[in-house]
């Protein structure tokens, strides 16, 4: 059966034109169902120049573009976000932090929709810091939970606090691990991933600008965090999963952890090694991809 995109808003059928303004792409200047029709793969992340990597990588696995190949970002009207197309696979930069990603993804469901989009998965790949992980591990996330580990996004709408849902497509995770198994080159786990509104304080780390607990007030909190089933935090997931869930979208959260937080708080692995633990949720989702277009 063809899933398509379901808009949780009557309004925009009454809209005679859908500017999509932080992508500078609108319903009455580009022709969406030709332009992105073909897509069933969106992975997003934060950094526009690591997504610019993934389309090139992509595009060499699928066998769909040449080595050097330079891909134009179709948001280049913008220096918003960054959105690179091959195939059936779209590449979106969100920026970083809930209200970021918040906005690239309700313009992104609506390029899906008015591009009549069907069977669509939606990858977010990252960083993140791990709790009892060891720095390059891999976690598919399970649910995301806000930082009192509840599985659910707060948001004030109207100034009434609306309470949505955070838990990601079960299969898909099993399908990610699968594949991570069948690559066998890193750890990987399934767990719950924390989403912060801050790097710093929302994530007890000890070297902000402003820090008025101590280590051991920290060092609590995280294996608290450890025994609800934590594994890594970031600043997104909530918002994704929530908007994923609303829009009846398969989504999964796919983030390689960049240190051990029960060991420390600064990142201080040398650039190379950081660059290969980066490439490594490229490499799981890249070989999903490939596995379900039969290319594998």
């Amino acid at each position: 059966r063809e899933n398509f995109i379901h808009l949780c808003n009557p309004h925009l059928e009454k809209m005679k034109e859908d500017i999509l303004y932080h992508f500078a792409l609108g319903t009455g200047t580009h022709d969406f169902p030709a332009l992105f029709g073909d897509i069933k793969f969106v992975c997003v992340g934060g950094s526009p120049s690591r997504m610019k990597a993934f389309i090139a990588y992509i595009a060499e696995e699928l066998g769909l573009g040449s080595p050097g190949c330079d891909y134009p970002n179709i948001c280049a009207g913008t220096d918003r976000y960054a959105m690179y197309k091959v195939g059936p696979v779209l590449s979106v930069s969100h920026g970083m932090g809930i209200p970021s990603i918040s906005i690239m993804l309700h313009e992104l469901i609506k390029l899906l929709y008015h591009a009549k989009c069907s069977n669509i998965t939606i990858i977010r790949i990252g960083t993140s810091g791990g709790i009892g992980l060891e720095p390059g591990s891999v976690v598919i996330t399970r649910q995301s939970v806000d930082a009192t580990f509840k599985p659910q996004l707060e948001q004030v709408v109207l100034g009434k606090t609306v309470i949505r849902s955070t838990n990601l497509d079960e299969q898909l995770a099993r399908e990610l691990m699968q594949c991570s198994e069948e690559i066998g080159q890193f750890n990987t786990v399934i767990g719950n991933t924390m989403c912060t509104l801050d790097f710093y304080e929302g994530q007890g780390r000890l070297d902000g600008a402003i820090c008025l607990y101590d280590e051991e007030e920290k060092l609590q909190y995280l294996k608290k965090a450890y025994d609800s089933g934590v594994r890594n935090i970031e600043m997104e997931s909530s918002v994704f999963a929530a908007m994923c869930n609303l829009s009846g979208v398969k989504a999964a959260v796919v983030c390689v952890t960049l240190l051990n937080r029960l060991e420390g708080d600064q990142i201080s692995s040398s650039h190379d090694v950081l660059v290969e633990y980066q490439q490594r949720p490229q490499k799981l989702v890249g070989y999903f991809i490939k596995k379900c277009l039969g290319k594998a």
